[in-house]
């Protein structure tokens, strides 16, 4: 009779944990962002010196400090992503200074990176609707 009330209490807990795992395991974190500088529309020019900003919304996390940002830099309106123009940042960061390049396009748009590996994967948020201009270096 013991052997038998161990194996339902066994049998109990897994169905418990499984349900409780299961739920968790759907239940993903949300993360969104916003650039509100550089605007839509706005023109940079190569050797500017411009406050990249944005307002985010972070997943809440216990493990927050593991956690960075990251902003990447397209030049064919959010086609690809091959610069990385930002320094390291954490979850808590929201802007920094950036040198613009020297890299003319009417395209140019950002994409802000969060990510807590290997708890909340890496999460892209594509600013295509603020594409901006990098003008021709006047070459002074």
């Amino acid at each position: 009779m013991k052997t038998r009330g161990f194996i339902v209490i066994v049998i109990t807990l897994t169905f418990a944990l499984a349900a409780q795992f299961a739920n968790t395991s759907r239940a993903a974190p949300k993360y969104s962002a916003r650039l509100t500088s550089p605007a839509a529309g706005q023109v940079l020019y190569p050797g500017q010196v411009v406050r990249v900003e944005w307002q985010s919304v972070l997943p809440k996390l216990d493990y927050f400090d593991t956690c960075e940002m990251e902003v990447r830099l397209s030049l064919d309106g959010g086609h690809t992503y091959p610069y990385r123009i930002g320094p390291w940042m954490t979850g808590k960061t929201h802007s920094f200074y950036w040198t613009v390049l020297n890299t003319p396009t009417n395209a140019a748009v950002m994409d802000i990176r969060f990510g807590c590996e290997p708890w909340f994967p890496e999460s892209f948020a594509p600013q295509t609707g603020s594409m901006f201009v990098i003008a021709e270096s006047s070459g002074d």
